[in-house]
C-alpha cells in the first residue's frame, strides 16, 4: 500500500495528496504518516512547497471530516434511540437514558473531543461520526477540524521535510506511537464497558 500512496502522489502531486488524505479520513487503515511526511520529502525535489502540502492536506482532511460527520448526521439521535429500543439494545442492555447521557456528554464535551482527537489515530477520523450525531453546528466543527488537522499536518509535512530521503523513520515512529495509542484506547474502552456494567448491575440489584 505505502508503494502505491507513493506512486500516486509522484503522479498526481497535490492532487493526489488532497485524494489520498481525503480517503485516509474515511478509511482509516490507510497511513496518513505516510501521505503527509512523504510529502514533506517530495518538496525537496519537486516544486512542490511545504505550504501547498500543508493547505492541500488540510483540505483532503477536511472533506474526509465531513462525508463521516454527514453519516453521522443521518445516524442521529433519534435514529439510535429506535435502534437501542429494539434486540440490539437488549443484548448490549442499553436504554434510552444511555444514549442521552452519551448525547449530552458530547454537547458539552464535544469541541474538547473533536480538536483532541485529531491527534489520535484512528480517532482522528472516527470523531467525526459522533460529532454529526450530537449534531455539533457545522460552524464550529470546521473551526476544529481545520485548526486541529493544519496542526497535525503541518508537523508531520515538516518532519519528512527535514528528514529528507529518510522520512520513513518518521512514519516509523508515528506506527510506534499508533500502535501504543491503539492499545491504551482498548484498555480504556474495556475499563468503561465493566464500570458501566458494573453500575447497571448495581442500580438493578437497589431497586429489587
Amino acid at each position: 500500500m505505502e508503494q502505491m500512496i507513493i506512486d500516486l502522489m509522484n503522479q498526481f502531486g497535490y492532487v493526489g495528496i488532497l485524494f489520498l488524505i481525503a480517503i485516509e479520513n474515511i478509511f482509516p487503515p490507510i497511513p496518513s504518516e505516510v501521505i503527509l511526511t512523504f510529502g514533506g520529502f517530495m518538496t525537496t525535489y519537486t516544486k512542490m512547497n511545504i505550504v501547498g502540502v500543508i493547505l492541500f492536506a488540510t483540505i483532503g482532511s477536511v472533506i474526509g471530516a465531513l462525508v463521516l460527520y454527514g453519516i453521522g448526521k443521518l445516524l442521529n439521535k433519534e435514529r439510535l434511540e429506535k435502534i437501542i429500543s429494539g434486540k440490539i439494545g437488549k443484548i448490549l442492555r442499553l436504554k434510552k437514558k444511555d444514549i442521552e447521557k452519551a448525547d449530552y456528554w458530547f454537547d458539552t464535551k464535544g469541541g474538547i473531543a473533536v480538536f483532541i482527537g485529531r491527534f489520535i489515530p484512528i480517532v482522528r477520523s472516527l470523531i467525526s461520526i459522533p460529532a454529526g450525531m450530537s449534531e455539533m453546528p457545522m460552524g464550529k466543527f470546521l473551526i476544529l477540524t481545520t485548526i486541529g488537522t493544519l496542526i497535525w499536518n503541518t508537523v508531520l509535512v515538516i518532519l519528512g521535510s527535514v528528514m529528507g530521503s529518510k522520512w520513513n523513520v518518521v512514519t516509523q515512529f508515528i506506527n510506534e506511537y499508533a500502535h501504543i495509542v491503539l492499545v491504551i484506547l482498548i484498555i480504556i474502552f474495556i475499563i468503561a464497558v465493566v464500570l458501566f456494567y458494573k453500575g447497571r448491575i448495581g442500580k438493578n440489584k437497589s431497586t429489587k
